[in-house]
């Protein structure tokens, strides 16, 4: 296993922050489709990043945090991953 393969085990937490460009709907949808919330915690995770300022979404192996990261830029989101 390399150096780099090494640093990325264990657990990562995806954050979501908040921005004036996408609705709460929008933001509540990606939650539910890409994160595997169910309604509620979508919405009450929307409500947190509107008003806190940023809420984490998503915990898990650095490889699984990545492609929903990347979904996430993708719809427009600003997203980030840390170590947990």
């Amino acid at each position: 296993m390399s150096k780099k393969n090494y640093k990325k085990r264990g657990k990562y937490i995806l954050h979501i922050y908040n921005d004036d460009t996408n609705t709460f709907e929008h933001v509540t949808n990606q939650l539910r489709e890409l994160c595997g919330h169910n309604f509620f915690q979508a919405i009450q995770c929307t409500n947190i990043i509107h008003s806190v300022g940023k809420c984490d979404v998503f915990t898990g192996p650095y490889d699984t945090c990545a492609e929903i990261y990347d979904e996430l830029i993708e719809s427009g989101l600003n997203a980030t991953i840390s170590k947990k």
